[in-house]
């Protein structure tokens, strides 16, 4: 980092930088970084949040899906400084697990991460955070999903493992869990740390046409 003549940070290339603070998972994250940085980039290098993946870069795949004040927005299309207003929730603050670093098991799991885990709704894993993030407020809208609404409800996030039929089983399975968790004495753990009050789940980009030519994937 070096600074202009006005005393203006700068990066190496000479661009202006911006002091953002963004919370995530229920924490501030802060740093200096240029108006171009994604927000994917700032979770992953900037606040070291691995767990969001960066596929195809096109706002296409789903696999860098976040949720943002709730809802699963594509973090590739997303700036970093236009996020400071909002909050961030990213696969690792799914879980309640305290330590983030340390994969999450039993309760600590959301519903969405132990039905993954049961019903083996993933193999290499690469797109499995953004599928997570994608039902986990999709679940929200519609508690109850039928296999159709199931596969609807994941047709903007892509698969090259699965077949997506393990998928599909898992969502159902999460809605499941979902309530079995509200109705019974556990509780319901792994609640996205996110305000949830008032949001509507309606973006943009939670839904993408297939490719012409590959038919129904689920």
């Amino acid at each position: 980092m070096s600074e202009l003549t006005t005393g203006t940070p700068t990066s190496e290339a000479g661009e202006v930088l911006h002091r953002v603070t963004i919370a995530v998972n229920g924490v501030p994250r802060t740093a200096s970084v240029p108006a171009r940085r994604l927000l994917s980039d700032f979770l992953r290098h900037d606040a070291g949040l691995t767990g969001t993946h960066v596929g195809c870069e096109h706002g296409v795949c789903g696999a860098c899906t976040v949720l943002v004040d709730g809802a699963p927005m594509r973090s590739c299309l997303m700036f970093a400084v236009t996020a400071q207003d909002h909050a961030i929730t990213t696969v690792e603050g799914l879980c309640s697990a305290p330590d983030a670093r340390v994969a999450p098991t039993g309760e600590s799991m959301n519903p969405a991460q132990q039905a993954f885990a049961e019903c083996h709704g993933l193999q290499c894993g690469f797109c499995t955070p953004g599928f997570l993030t994608t039902v986990t407020a999709y679940l929200e809208d519609n508690p109850a999903p039928t296999a159709d609404e199931a596969r609807e409800a994941i047709s903007g996030n892509l698969c090259r493992c699965t077949g997506y039929q393990n998928i599909v089983k898992s969502v159902l399975r999460a809605a499941e869990i979902r309530a079995e968790r509200r109705s019974g004495q556990q509780g319901y753990a792994g609640e996205p740390a996110t305000p949830e009050a008032d949001v509507p789940h309606e973006p943009a980009q939670r839904h993408t046409e297939p490719v012409a030519g590959e038919g129904d994937r689920a």
